[in-house]
C-alpha cells in the first residue's frame, strides 16, 4: 500500500487551488461537492469557474500565486500545468505544512485524489497511488455498476432507526445480527426499491418484534436471452443478493455465475413435451422461500412478461401478501434481432411489430395442432412477425401463412440468439419446416417472419443459409 487512504472533512474549511483551468476546474466540482471553502488563484478563468465566482460560490484571486496564499488552508492543489508554478506551489505548501496534490505530479504531491463513487453518505474511493489514474477510473466504473442508486437514501433511512433499535436491541453481538439481518432483508430492499414510506412501516414493526421472523421478498428477474453481459445492472445487483433463485432452463450459465455462491438454486426449468415443475408448484416454492424470511429470485429467460408467466407468478405472490418485484429483462426479438443485424421495424419494409406465441396449443386439448393464432389477421397486418416457441409448429405455421399469402415472404430462424452457439438460417416461409429440419434446429429458437428477415448477416456466426431449394 503505497498510501495510506484517508477521509478528510473539508466542510466550510478553505482550500487553495493554483490554476485556472479545466484541471482546476476539476478539483474544484468535487471540493464544492464536499462543503470546501475554495479560493482559486490564476491570471484567468476558464468560464466555468468565473460562473461560480459571479454566483458567490468561490474566492477568485486573478493573479499568480504566491506562497502567502497558503496561509490557513488546510489543502492545497497545484493546477497549473506550469512546471516550474506547480514546483513553486508543491514546495511552498510543504515547507508551510500544507498537505499538497499537483496534477498528474505524484512526485510533488502529498496526496491522491481518488477516482469517486458517490452515493452519499456512503462514499468509495479507488485509488493507483497514481501509477495508472485511468486504470483506477476502469475499476471505478465496474465498481459503480455493482453499487444500487439508492445505496445512499438506504445508509441515511438506517440512521433515522439508529436510536429505536438501540433502546429495544442489546448492545454487541444481538444488535450486530439485527443490522445484518437488516441490511440483508426485505425491508432494505424496499429502500432500495424506492418505497421509503412502505419500509417505515416495516421497519417499526421489525424493530418492536427486535428482528425476528418477517416474510421475504421475491424478485421475478428477467436474466435476457442467455449472454451473461445481456442481464440489467438491476438483476445482476439482485443475483448477487439473492438466498434462494428459482431458475429456469434457458437461463444461461454465465448469468447464473454472476450468483451467490452459497445462494440456494432450484431448477424449474421446462422443455418441449417436458415440464418436470408445474406452474402451480412453482409458485408453491416461491411463496415457501420467501415465508421463510429468505430473499428470492424468480430468474426467467428473457423478459418475465413476454411469454414467460411471470404475470401468474406475481398474481399468486400477490394473493398471499408476499412482496414482489418485477425486474424487466430484453426479450428474445430485440436480442437476436441485433445480434443478427435485423431491425425489427424498417423503413420501406415493416412499421411495426408483432410478438407472438408458436407454441403448439397442447393445453387446450389440441395434442400436436395449430396455436391458437389469427394468422389469417396477422398477414394482413403487414408486421415483421417474431414467433416465439415456433420450432415445433413450424410446418403449421408456414402452412398457415402460406395459404394467407404469405409464401414467399422471407424467414430467420435463430437458434441460442446472443449465445456463442448462435445459428441463424434464412429461407421463405413456404420452406420454413425445411428449413428447420434441414439444419437440425431445436432451440431455444425465434423465427423472425417479414421483409426484415432479408436483412438477417449471416457472416459472423456459425449457422449460414441453406440452398433454397432445401428451405422453399
Amino acid at each position: 500500500m503505497r498510501q495510506f487512504p484517508i477521509f478528510l472533512t473539508v466542510q466550510d474549511r478553505p482550500v487553495l487551488i493554483a490554476g485556472g483551468g479545466e484541471a482546476a476546474a476539476r478539483k474544484l466540482r468535487l471540493l464544492l461537492k464536499a462543503g470546501a471553502r475554495v479560493t482559486v488563484v490564476a491570471p484567468d478563468a476558464t468560464d466555468e469557474i468565473l460562473d461560480l465566482v459571479e454566483a458567490g460560490d468561490i474566492d477568485w484571486q486573478a493573479r499568480a500565486f504566491r506562497p502567502a496564499d497558503l496561509a490557513s488552508a488546510v489543502l492545497a492543489y497545484g493546477a497549473t500545468g506550469i512546471d516550474a508554478v506547480d514546483r513553486q506551489v508543491s514546495d511552498a505548501a510543504r515547507r508551510a505544512g500544507v498537505p499538497v496534490n499537483v496534477v498528474d505530479r505524484p512526485e510533488l504531491s502529498d496526496f491522491i485524489t481518488p477516482a469517486i463513487i458517490d452515493r452519499d453518505p456512503i462514499t468509495v474511493a479507488v485509488s493507483s497511488g497514481g501509477t495508472a489514474p485511468v486504470l483506477a477510473r476502469s475499476v471505478k466504473a465496474v465498481i459503480e455498476r455493482l453499487l444500487h442508486p439508492n445505496l445512499g437514501t438506504l445508509a441515511l433511512f438506517a440512521e433515522r432507526f439508529r436510536g429505536a433499535v438501540k433502546a429495544v436491541v442489546p448492545a454487541g453481538r444481538a444488535r450486530l445480527r439485527f443490522w445484518d439481518a437488516f441490511f440483508d432483508g426485505p425491508i432494505a430492499a424496499r429502500v432500495l426499491a424506492g418505497d421509503e414510506t412502505g419500509a417505515a412501516e416495516d421497519m417499526l414493526s421489525y424493530v418492536n418484534r427486535r428482528g425476528r421472523e418477517q416474510n421475504g421478498i421475491v424478485h421475478i428477474v428477467g436474466a435476457g436471452p442467455g449472454a451473461a453481459d445481456l442481464i440489467t445492472l438491476r438483476g445482476q445487483r439482485l443475483l448477487e443478493q439473492a438466498d434462494v433463485i428459482v431458475h429456469d432452463r434457458l437461463v444461461g450459465d454465465g448469468v447464473l455465475d454472476l450468483a451467490r455462491r452459497d445462494a440456494d438454486r432450484i431448477d424449474v426449468g421446462k422443455a418441449p413435451g417436458r415440464h418436470p415443475v408445474p406452474q402451480d408448484r412453482i409458485n408453491d416454492i416461491l411463496i415457501a422461500e420467501a415465508r421463510l424470511g429468505k430473499r428470492v429470485v424468480r430468474l426467467k429467460g428473457g423478459d418475465p412478461f413476454v411469454f414467460g408467466r411471470g404475470g401468474e407468478e406475481l398474481q399468486a405472490l400477490n394473493a398471499v401478501g408476499i412482496r414482489a418485484e418485477v425486474v424487466p429483462g430484453i426479450t428474445a426479438a430485440t436480442a437476436c434481432a441485433a445480434a443478427t443485424g435485423i431491425p425489427l421495424t424498417h423503413r420501406g419494409h415493416a412499421s411495426a411489430v408483432t410478438f407472438v406465441t408458436g407454441h403448439l396449443a397442447r393445453e387446450k386439448g389440441v395434442d400436436g395442432g395449430a396455436p391458437d393464432v389469427d394468422w389469417a389477421a396477422l398477414a394482413r397486418s403487414g408486421a415483421t412477425l417474431a414467433v416465439y416457441m415456433g420450432i415445433g409448429g413450424a410446418g403449421a405455421i408456414a402452412n398457415d401463412l402460406s395459404r394467407h399469402g404469405l409464401a414467399d415472404t422471407p424467414v430467420a430462424v435463430i437458434e441460442n440468439g446472443t449465445r456463442p452457439d448462435q445459428r441463424v438460417f434464412t429461407g421463405h416461409v413456404r420452406g420454413l419446416d425445411a428449413l428447420v429440419r434441414a439444419n437440425g434446429v431445436t432451440g431455444p429458437a425465434l423465427i423472425v417472419i417479414g421483409d426484415v428477415a432479408a436483412l438477417a448477416d449471416v457472416s459472423s456466426v456459425t449457422g449460414g443459409q441453406v440452398p433454397l431449394a432445401a428451405a422453399m
